[in-house]
């Protein structure tokens, strides 16, 4: 349980941390929770594919946040490639 609410609240603050680094404000408190939670599953496995492994908070923080700036890059991408396509 205790390890639910860690990875949660990693989550949370990668996913806001990724929508500051990134452009926008983010999702609100519950996407960017979302964003950050899925993130951090996505970064936690590129990175295992380079070989490298979380072993702290802040390790976990890094690669979450990593993570989600890559989701949030994907997102941006289709969202921004389907606004583009409505507006002819």
């Amino acid at each position: 349980m205790t390890r639910l609410i860690s990875f949660l609240l990693i989550g949370l603050c990668a996913g806001w941390l990724a929508g500051r680094f990134t452009q926008g404000r983010g999702f609100g408190l519950w996407g960017n929770l979302v964003i950050g939670v899925v993130g951090a599953i996505v970064g936690g496995f590129l990175l295992s594919i380079l070989g490298f492994t979380s072993t702290s908070l802040l390790a976990e923080l890094i690669t979450a946040t990593v993570g989600a700036m890559a989701l949030l890059a994907v997102l941006r991408a289709s969202v921004g490639a389907k606004g583009r396509g409505q507006r002819r």
